[in-house]
């Protein structure tokens, strides 16, 4: 009844196609199938798919410039963000995603999931840090570091024209505080829409001090 529920409310909220919502149909199956032999996401959340991983995913794609044809999504694990970005612009204008995880297992199933939903991404088994610099439209992450390090992280992929946009919780204040000591930014807090105290930070420019 939950998922059922999540699941209404994930269409509502983003308004998807019934294409769409196929693919993100497609996605929740192999996760549970999957997550019986790895642990793609936190146990407790795998119930939680709708609302908790797709729906606050995906609002990201609203947020990507049409302009935009190239994306990053650093440290993907099982698709989230970039492969919520990925289906939902297929909708729309469509944006290639790199998706960037070293475990080569999660790694697998990312690209049976592009496989079985036919988005258009590209899985790239490497760690960050041996990936070769390479300038982005978008660089995404989610939940995998403080920005600090978020910005060490995706500097070799930006830009002046990239935009990052990093989901953050409520002690998102504090990081951006952190980051000022070593980076000039220019940053816009937007709320989430699936908590109240969380936000995606949308950095159009940093430097580094």
């Amino acid at each position: 009844m939950m998922e059922q529920l999540g699941r209404a409310a994930f269409v509502k909220e983003l308004n998807v196609s019934r294409e769409t919502l196929a693919r993100f149909d497609i996605w929740q199956k192999l996760l549970e199938k999957w997550s019986k032999k790895i642990n793609l996401v936190a146990p407790g959340t795998l119930q939680g798919f709708w609302t908790r991983h797709a729906l606050d995913s995906a609002q990201l794609a609203a947020l990507v410039p049409d302009s935009a044809k190239l994306g990053l999504d650093l440290g993907s694990g099982a698709g989230f963000p970039g492969l919520a970005i990925a289906i939902m612009r297929m909708q729309t204008v469509p944006i290639h995603m790199h998706l960037v995880e070293s475990n080569a297992k999660k790694a697998a199933f990312l690209r049976v999931c592009a496989q079985e939903t036919n988005a258009p991404i590209t899985v790239i088994c490497e760690r960050i840090e041996a990936v070769p610099p390479k300038a982005y439209d978008v660089i995404t992450a989610r939940a995998l570091a403080p920005l600090p390090k978020l910005l060490q992280l995706s500097d070799p992929f930006a830009d002046e024209k990239t935009l990052r946009l990093f989901p953050k919780g409520a002690e998102v204040q504090k990081e951006i505080d952190a980051s000022r000591r070593n980076w000039t930014l220019e940053v816009q807090s937007i709320p989430s829409i699936t908590e109240s105290r969380a936000t995606i930070l949308e950095i159009r420019k940093a430097s580094r001090v």
